[in-house]
């Protein structure tokens, strides 16, 4: 199952409605990645509201696709990051120190464009 992926102005949008296994996080790291190249996005936010739990997997393509997007041009904005979300990744050593954050996806639009504007 893929992911869908929103293009609003300069930035694209992915809310994470589904449980995701290794395939579908693969897949999202290389739909973003195209889409991010096509498009020209110089933002994204990713929402993960209704993530309740994350393996050592997903949190490893959780953090490389924040960092491939950076690569290619794109500030990463997550969003909704539930606690046990939170206390997994610490626990799996994935500090995204340098990666805003913020509630909702709402937030993270304004702290995406603070983050475009510095």
């Amino acid at each position: 199952m893929r992911i869908p992926i929103l293009k609003l102005h300069n930035y694209l949008l992915i809310s994470i409605q589904i449980d995701l296994d290794d395939q579908t996080a693969i897949q999202f790291q290389e739909d973003l990645l195209s889409k991010i190249h096509k498009s020209g996005a110089t933002g994204v936010v990713i929402d993960l509201t209704s993530v309740d739990i994350i393996d050592s997997f997903i949190a490893k393509v959780l953090g490389d696709v924040v960092t491939m997007s950076d690569l290619m041009g794109a500030r990463v904005v997550l969003t909704g990051i539930q606690p046990a979300v939170a206390m997994t990744l610490i626990d799996l050593g994935i500090h995204l120190q340098d990666v805003p954050t913020a509630l909702n996806l709402e937030q993270g639009l304004i702290r995406l464009r603070q983050e475009m504007e510095d």
